[in-house]
């Protein structure tokens, strides 16, 4: 069984027992989470939701909260001596999905 879940603007497919890194949430390690943005429930009997999927939810549960790699981006105009540096490091929280609810 699988689903397809939305968190942080972007979209995920998970079954149970995955480990997935989505956009920061606001849980400490440990905590359980709740996923009510399903999308589609896929298996035996694929739902398509219209557009979530009525009643269905995905339980997982934080494993830790970090920041990615660092990111330069360098900005450079040609002839006019403008260059700018800045680093980058994106939040991130890795949750293991535990259980699908449909």
């Amino acid at each position: 069984m699988y689903a397809i879940i939305e968190t942080g603007g972007k979209q995920y497919k998970v079954s149970e027992g995955d480990v997935i890194f989505v956009e920061k949430l606001g849980a400490e390690e440990g905590a359980a989470v709740k996923f009510d943005k399903v999308l589609v429930v896929g298996g035996e009997n694929t739902v398509i939701g219209t557009p979530v999927v009525e009643g269905a939810s995905v339980d997982a549960k934080v494993v830790a909260n970090g920041k990615s790699k660092k990111i330069i981006v360098f900005k450079y105009k040609p002839k006019k001596g403008e260059k700018t540096k800045k680093g980058h490091r994106q939040a991130y929280t890795k949750v293991q999905i535990e259980k699908i609810n449909a």
